[in-house]
């Protein structure tokens, strides 16, 4: 029992050194620690592997089975919360420190899909090379298709234009228009794949009657360069994640990236010998070379050498700051640009990561920019996908007041 003790210390100081390199609080490393013997006597009073019960499902019998010494009955949801935060941030510290622990969380079943969607992917796959994220709507639109089919009875050789009005009217009775309109272009491809594969007699692509959106109907996403600088400059970098926000706001900004672009970046992506960073397109798989910025390098350095954890596995530049110090998703990027931007009250219609991208290539029109280049640097497979930007940037010239000729 001594011996148990005597290591169940040596690993708490070594984990409290850890948390304390992570920015963790003193009043969070003292909770946790509670939560920490708590789960280490239970498991000695039931004579459990600690190492084995340290999962998300073992950690949850214990929150379950605690119980609490007012109430002298089981904790509630909050604690349970607490319980399973400050165990998997112990997990996670010991799991650095070299200790074999399971993994915190199954591994997910893969989705079993019919032998027919497989032969989807494959072709979509190999044919048209779509990025994951939009293959993965594509598979959701075409198993809702297949389910409007079955409940009327009939098979894809069966399709008719009333099953594809049938399943468009069920759509937009719950989606916004602009959702209605990706899934329609997800169905017709999915019925151009039937009738390539000999699995339809008839092209009813042509017939998917999507929402006509029209450009003046979209809000615009452009910010005025200033209330982008002044984003910028109100990012707090004294405190995490502050370093983190800066560079990736920053890049976004003087790059044109998006958040899928930014959140890929690995470690080996920024080659500071050269001075360039390798960025991939998510939608194409292209890879260009940009230009290391002096400010970009500056704030990357920053961050990298501050903020950014040193003992994690992962090669992603970009990381929460909560153990374990998962990658960013694109959603986080959001809700760090509207917070700023709340702060310092700008409104827009619509204020994300898109919004600097949509600022930096607006500004780069303006600025007489040829339309190919600001094409390539955006990942354009075709240049008339920039039109866009150029109809945002010609808006602004309907004030001006040119002289008329005599």
């Amino acid at each position: 029992m001594s011996d148990d003790l005597a290591s169940f210390d040596k690993d708490r100081k070594e984990v409290v050194r850890l948390w304390r390199r992570a920015h963790f609080c003193p009043g969070s490393i003292c909770t946790y620690l509670q939560w920490v013997r708590r789960f280490h006597s239970y498991c000695q009073q039931h004579q459990l592997d600690e190492a084995a019960q340290l999962t998300l499902d073992g950690v949850m019998r214990f929150a379950h089975a605690y119980v609490g010494p007012r109430t002298k009955g089981p904790v509630g949801a909050g604690s349970c919360d607490a319980a399973r935060n400050a165990l998997h941030a112990w997990a996670f510290a010991l799991r650095t420190l070299g200790a074999c622990l399971p993994q915190w969380r199954a591994e997910r079943v893969p989705r079993r899909m019919s032998p027919l969607l497989v032969v989807y992917c494959q072709f979509r796959r190999s044919h048209r090379g779509v990025a994951e994220g939009t293959l993965r709507r594509d598979i959701d639109t075409a198993l809702a298709f297949l389910s409007v089919l079955r409940s009327r009875g009939k098979s894809c050789r069966r399709a008719t234009v009333a099953d594809i009005d049938v399943f468009v009217r069920q759509v937009s009775e719950r989606v916004s228009k602009q959702t209605v309109a990706d899934t329609c272009s997800s169905l017709r491809a999915f019925l151009r794949f039937l009738r390539t594969t000999g699995r339809l007699n008839r092209d009813l692509a042509g017939c998917v009657m999507a929402p006509r959106i029209r450009q003046a109907e979209k809000p615009r996403r452009t910010l005025p360069w200033a209330d982008v600088r002044r984003i910028l400059r109100s990012i707090p970098q004294r405190h995490p994640p502050g370093k983190r926000d800066f560079a990736m706001l920053l890049m976004m900004a003087l790059y044109g990236l998006g958040a899928a672009e930014v959140l890929a970046l690995q470690l080996e992506d920024v080659d500071w010998k050269s001075e360039i960073i390798r960025v991939r397109r998510p939608k194409t798989g292209v890879r260009i070379e940009l230009p290391l910025l002096p400010p970009v390098a500056r704030a990357l350095t920053s961050y990298l050498k501050a903020e950014r954890p040193s003992y994690t596995q992962t090669r992603r530049i970009f990381l929460r700051i909560q153990i374990p110090y998962p990658p960013l998703t694109s959603s986080a990027i959001r809700h760090r640009i509207r917070l700023y931007a709340r702060r310092l009250g700008i409104a827009a219609p619509v204020i994300g990561a898109h919004a600097f991208r949509h600022t930096h290539a607006s500004r780069q029109i303006d600025a007489g920019a040829n339309l190919k280049v600001v094409s390539d640097i955006l990942g354009h497979c075709r240049p008339s996908s920039t039109s866009v930007y150029i109809r945002v940037a010609l808006r602004r010239l309907r004030g001006v007041t040119l002289p008329v000729p005599k």
